[in-house]
């Protein structure tokens, strides 16, 4: 109903208000309600991307000669949006109804915030924060994984594969679920349950249940197949990170990703790697001390995040 997808605008619209403020904590009522319904978290996504998105655009040229005196003032495009969003918040203007929102066919997440989407077939694909999942309607044994991380939980069809695209490469589910990574010109592939096929037109790696590959983009051997602990696949959707000899610069990264952290890691330590389980605290002071004791590094807050030093 329109009534509820104008109220639905209003939340969101309320809770991108709230977060700017610096003093905000509520983070457990803002989890609590984007499980409420999963429209929820594509309203906000697509209300705090326009946000960016105004932020973005270059400001408006003022004409040398023209004073105050001479002509009205017009309101910037911040101005501009903060008045739409005060109009949606008394149920007076829809942002649907102003052409605001993508298409529905492109997910896009922000760092910290996890969403779930049901596919028609009913494949589910678990998508982690600052991810961007494509899925095609006329394609529904699809999806492209642009970047960032998802949880794939597909069902099986002996006559029609599920395929996921990332990179450069094709991932062809032979009845599984695997959890997909992509990010800097590279690609990793965990299976929990199941077997998938990695590029089987060109590397024909086949990955069974606790097994996984990292492929780099213009490699020209077939990737490695390496053990993963099963139980840790797709571990990012309980707050588990489990790393053997990770990069902190990368596990920086899955922190940004899963919990929304800002963390740095100093020149002198960036040569560093970190073995071990972070557990995503609600406390976040809690995570990120973790990381450094386990990896042997100090971290010093630093503005709205936090950085590593040998």
């Amino acid at each position: 109903m329109q009534a509820d997808r104008t109220n639905t605008e209003a939340r969101a619209i309320d809770w991108l208000i709230r977060q700017r403020d610096p003093l905000f904590d509520d983070w457990d009522g803002f989890a609590d309600w984007l499980a409420e319904d999963a429209d929820h978290a594509a309203v906000f996504d697509a209300v705090a991307s326009l946000d960016r998105d105004l932020d973005a655009l270059p400001p408006v040229d003022k004409p040398s000669v023209v004073t105050i005196a001479d002509a009205p003032r017009r309101p910037s495009r911040r101005a501009w949006f903060g008045g739409a969003m005060a109009a949606a918040l008394v149920g007076a203007v829809s942002l649907s109804s102003l052409g605001l929102f993508g298409s529905a066919d492109r997910i896009e997440t922000l760092a910290g915030e996890h969403r779930t989407v049901t596919l028609a077939d009913g494949s589910k694909i678990e998508i982690n924060g600052a991810s961007v999942v494509e899925i095609d309607k006329d394609r529904p044994r699809f999806a492209r994984l642009e970047s960032g991380e998802a949880m794939f939980h597909v069902v099986h069809r002996d006559d029609d594969p599920f395929v996921v695209e990332t990179g450069g490469a094709r991932i062809v589910d032979l009845g599984t679920a695997f959890n997909v990574v992509r990010r800097d010109r590279q690609t990793s592939v965990a299976v929990s349950e199941g077997i998938v096929l990695y590029n089987p037109d060109h590397d024909n790696v086949r990955l069974v249940a606790g097994k996984g590959i990292e492929a780099r983009d213009g490699d020209r051997k077939p990737p490695v197949v390496k053990d993963v602990d099963v139980a840790n696949v797709g571990g990012w959707r309980s707050g588990l990170l489990v790393y053997n000899g990770t990069p902190l610069a990368v596990v920086a990264e899955d922190l940004k990703r899963t919990a929304g952290m800002q963390v740095s890691i100093a020149p002198e330590a960036s040569g560093l790697s970190f073995r071990g389980a972070l557990i995503i605290d609600k406390n976040r002071n809690r995570t990120i001390a973790d990381l450094a004791a386990l990896s042997g590094t100090r971290a010093e807050r630093r503005g709205d995040g936090w950085i590593l030093t040998r």
